[in-house]
C-alpha cells in the first residue's frame, strides 16, 4: 500500500464545533498510527459565506487540540482553475453537457413535480440538445451551468465503505448533477474530488452526511480517470433529541473555543471526542496520546449516530457529564509540571497569579496543584474552589458555615485558642498541625471532627477539600492563624 494520505476539509463558514474536531481528530489519529501524513485543507469556495474569522478559528481550535497537520493549509479557492479545467474535461470526453435552463424554467418544474406529489429531478432537457443547437444559445449569449452526465444504463454506483460496508446507489436515482455554475464556480462535488486527486488522499473520513455526495464523486473519479480513494464515513454527533448538533440550536457548548474558554485540557476533549462514535475492544476510556493512536481502529468505529448528552438551557447540564468526568481524570493523573501551564493561565485570567511561582516558590505551587486537583473537575475549579490557596480573598460558603461554625458558639474560643497554638509552633509540618488539633480537642472534650470542620471552613470558606493537615501546610502557618482569628471575628458577635 502506498502511503497513507487523509485531510480534513472543513468550509470556514462558522466554527469549529465538535462534530468538526472529532472528524479531524479520526483523520490525525488514523495518519499517525500508519505513519501517514494529515493534510488541512479549507474548502472556501462559498466566498458569499467564508471569513476569515472562522479561518482563524479553525487553526486556533486545531493548533489548540494538539491535532497538527503535516501539510497545508491549502485552501481550495487556489486551485479553482483546476476545479474548471476538470469540468471542460468532461465536457470534451462526454461526460457532462452545457445546461441552458433557466432558473424560472426549474422553478416551474419543481412547483410541477410538487403540485404532482412525485420527487423533483431533473429531465436532462438539455442533454438532447444538438450540437447546433447549444451553438445557437451560445451565440446569445444565454447563461449555463455544466451537468454531470450521469449513465442511462441499469447499472449502480457501488463502492465498500469502511464503516457501512457495501453501498449502492442505482444511476437511475441520481439527477444529472450541475459540476459548475453560471458564473464558472465550480461546486463541491467537483471540487472535492479535484482536490483529493491532487492531493493524493488514499482515504476518506467525513461525516455521514457526505455519503449523499460519494456516488457522485464517484462518477467524477471514474470519468476523468481518477484511481478512487476508500471512504469511510462516519456516524453524526446528535444531542439527547436527537438532532444534529449546531450552534443555533445549542449555543457555544458545542464549539471547541467554548471549552477551551470553560477549562478543558485539550487531550481530555480529544479523549472525549474519540469515543462518540468509537470504542475499543477493552471498554477503555482514558488514553494517553500514545495509547490512543495505537488503539484506534477503524473497526471500532459505530455505524449508530452518537450522543452528546447535553440539554440546552439546564445550567446543572452545561455539557456532557462523561466529558467533565474525561477531563478530571487527565487533570488528576498528568504530571503535574504539565497541569502547571494550565494552571497558571487560568490564575492570570483570575488575577491570581504570582510570578514567584515560577520561580521561588516552584515547588510549593507543585505541591499545591497536586493537592488540590483530585477534587477539582475543570481548570477554572483552580481559581473558583481553590482561590484560597493563591489569595486571602475568597468567599465562605454560608451552607458550610452554618453547619460548621455557627451551630456552636464556643468555636470562636476554640479557633482563638487554636491560632494562639499554631503561632507558636516553630515548624508548621502536617504532623505539627494534627497535634494541635487533636490535643486541643481532647482538652475541651469534644470530638476532634468537630475542631477539624470549622477549622477547615474557617480557613478555605469551604465544608470540603483535601485533607485538613495536608490544607493547612499548603496555605502556611501566617496566613492559617490570620484566617482563624478573622473567622472567630466575623462570625460571632
Amino acid at each position: 500500500m502506498s502511503q497513507i494520505r487523509v485531510r480534513f476539509a472543513p468550509s470556514p463558514t462558522g466554527y469549529l464545533h465538535i462534530g468538526g474536531a472529532r472528524t479531524a481528530l479520526y483523520n490525525w489519529l488514523f495518519a499517525r498510527k500508519h505513519n501517514g501524513v494529515f493534510i488541512l485543507r479549507i474548502e472556501d469556495t462559498d466566498t458569499d459565506r467564508s471569513t476569515q474569522a472562522s479561518i482563524d478559528e479553525i487553526l486556533d481550535g486545531l493548533r489548540w487540540l494538539g491535532i497538527t497537520w503535516d501539510e497545508g493549509p491549502y485552501f481550495q479557492s487556489h486551485f479553482i482553475a483546476e476545479h474548471q479545467k476538470a469540468a471542460q474535461q468532461l465536457l470534451e470526453r462526454g461526460h457532462a453537457y452545457k445546461c441552458f435552463c433557466t432558473k424560472e424554467e426549474l422553478e416551474a418544474k419543481r412547483d410541477e413535480a410538487l403540485r404532482k406529489k412525485i420527487d423533483y429531478k431533473y429531465d436532462k432537457a438539455c442533454r438532447k440538445l444538438s450540437p447546433q443547437e447549444i451553438k445557437e444559445r451560445e451565440k446569445q449569449e444565454i447563461p449555463y451551468v455544466v451537468r454531470f452526465k450521469v449513465p442511462e444504463s441499469d447499472g449502480s454506483v457501488v463502492f465498500d465503505d469502511l464503516v457501512y460496508g457495501r453501498i449502492e446507489k442505482k444511476y437511475a436515482d441520481i439527477e444529472d448533477f450541475v459540476i459548475l455554475r453560471s458564473d464558472g464556480k465550480p461546486l463541491y462535488v467537483l471540487s472535492n474530488a479535484v482536490d483529493d486527486y491532487r492531493d493524493r488522499i488514499t482515504h476518506v473520513f467525513r461525516g455521514q452526511d457526505g455519503l449523499a455526495n460519494t456516488p457522485k464523486q464517484i462518477l467524477i473519479y471514474n470519468a476523468l480517470g481518477y484511481e478512487l480513494p476508500q471512504f469511510a464515513h462516519m456516524s453524526l454527533t446528535l444531542d439527547t433529541k436527537k438532532a444534529k448538533i449546531s450552534k443555533r440550536k445549542h449555543g457555544d457548548v458545542v464549539t471547541v473555543k467554548y471549552y477551551k474558554e470553560h477549562g478543558f485540557l485539550p487531550w481530555a476533549l480529544c479523549n472525549f471526542l474519540a469515543l462518540l462514535g468509537w470504542s475499543n475492544s477493552e471498554s477503555r476510556e482514558l488514553f494517553t496520546r500514545e495509547e490512543l493512536i495505537e488503539a484506534f481502529d477503524i473497526s471500532g468505529i459505530s455505524k449508530s449516530n452518537a450522543i452528546f448528552n447535553y440539554t440546552p438551557g439546564d445550567p446543572k447540564n452545561w455539557t456532557d457529564p462523561k466529558a467533565i468526568a474525561i477531563n478530571a481524570r487527565h487533570m488528576s493523573m498528568m504530571d503535574v509540571r504539565e497541569l502547571a501551564p494550565y494552571v497558571r493561565d487560568e490564575l492570570r485570567i483570575a488575577g491570581l497569579w504570582d510570578e514567584r511561582y515560577e520561580h521561588e516558590l516552584r515547588e510549593w505551587f507543585l505541591s499545591t496543584i497536586d493537592l488540590i486537583r483530585t477534587r477539582f473537575h475543570t481548570l477554572k475549579d483552580f481559581a473558583t474552589l481553590g482561590r484560597p490557596y493563591f489569595s486571602d480573598d475568597f468567599s465562605y460558603d454560608e451552607v458550610a458555615v452554618q453547619k460548621n461554625l455557627k451551630k456552636d458558639p464556643q468555636l470562636k474560643e476554640y479557633l482563638l485558642q487554636l491560632a494562639d497554638r499554631f503561632e507558636r509552633l516553630p515548624s508548621f509540618t502536617v504532623e505539627a498541625s494534627e497535634h494541635e488539633v487533636r490535643q486541643l480537642s481532647e482538652q475541651l472534650g469534644i470530638k476532634a471532627g468537630i475542631l477539624i470542620n470549622a477549622v477547615r471552613t474557617a480557613v478555605t470558606g469551604q465544608a470540603a477539600g483535601p485533607g485538613l493537615f495536608e490544607l493547612l501546610r499548603a496555605i502556611g502557618k501566617e496566613r492559617v492563624v490570620n484566617r482563624l482569628r478573622k473567622a472567630a471575628h466575623i462570625f460571632f458577635q
